[in-house]
């Protein structure tokens, strides 16, 4: 018996809910659907299907088999495509997840050099603050900020940035420039409330350290509208570098407390657990690396 070819069969019925329905998708004939399912149960020992008047369900040994049998299958499929991509050059589609103002700031002006490098290449970038599951969303890599969560993930690190306490020269000629951390309880803070943000800071100089709490009337979940309110005067913000990059260098963004250090971020490129990674994949990542060593 065809193992490969006996997993597929047995995906395409359990994602069709019957054999007429597996059959049409692999162009076969139905006896031959059913054929291929007796077997791989005689085969395994076991009963894979429930069959009823509603179609046909997997038992729980079935439902494992085929858990364990599409992650074979995706596994075949990607290096049958690794090996293609190696031999004809990068070509598909590239799924991409990457959080919306780092992408916007930093990625997607220069991905144009990435696809001219690639003419066959698409890329579908998802832009979004808040981790997806990668696997459910069938994404090939993923930009993350922070500490990952999930230890299991396979990632690669990709570079790190300072924290500042930033805001705006006028909004500093209004309230004054605080000297040391625990000024800012006289500040208003524009709070991002996703991972790596939040209220409470650790500052630390020469060895000495300052937890402190900012507070402020504005909450957010998403990296631009910390820009937004930033911009807008409307209050102070721990941000990293790379969200404010271009206004600090054009002075429209100020850093107060300098020589106080902060908890760097860090950026990832995170791949689904339990499949290979992709040429594409890697060729984005590399891409992704060289654009943040400028």
């Amino acid at each position: 018996m065809d193992r490969l070819m006996a997993m597929e069969t047995y995906i395409s019925v359990v994602e069709m809910g019957s054999f007429s329905g597996a059959a049409r998708r692999l162009k076969l004939g139905q006896p031959a659907v059913s054929k291929t399912i007796a077997r791989l149960e005689e085969h395994l020992g076991a009963r894979l299907l429930l069959r009823s008047t509603r179609g046909l369900t997997p038992t729980d040994a079935g439902q494992r088999f085929y858990e364990h049998a599409k992650r074979v299958i995706d596994q075949a499929d990607e290096a049958e495509q690794a090996v293609q991509d190696t031999s004809r050059g990068l070509s598909g589609t590239l799924r991409v997840s990457a959080p919306v103002t780092f992408a916007r700031l930093h990625i997607l002006p220069a991905l144009q050099t990435f696809l001219d490098k690639h003419p066959n290449l698409n890329i579908d970038l998802s832009l979004d603050d808040h981790n997806i599951d990668l696997l459910g969303e069938g994404t090939d890599v993923a930009l993350r900020m922070g500490e990952l969560q999930d230890s299991s993930m396979t990632a690669r690190h990709i570079s790190q940035s300072r924290r500042l306490v930033v805001g705006t020269p006028r909004y500093f000629s209004r309230t004054g420039i605080p000297q040391t951390p625990t000024d800012l309880a006289q500040h208003q803070a524009i709070v991002y409330v996703l991972r790596g943000g939040g209220e409470s800071w650790s500052f630390s100089q020469n060895g000495r350290e300052v937890a402190m709490i900012v507070s402020g009337r504005i909450r957010v979940n998403a990296a631009e509208g910390i820009r937004t309110a930033v911009l807008a005067d409307m209050g102070i913000a721990v941000a990293s570098v790379w969200m404010f990059s271009e206004e600090l260098a054009q002075g429209q963004v100020q850093v107060v407390l300098p020589d106080w250090e902060l908890p760097p971020i860090d950026l990832w490129a995170v791949f689904p657990s339990g499949r290979l990674v992709s040429a594409k994949a890697r060729a984005f990542v590399d891409f992704v690396d060289n654009v943040m060593a400028r």
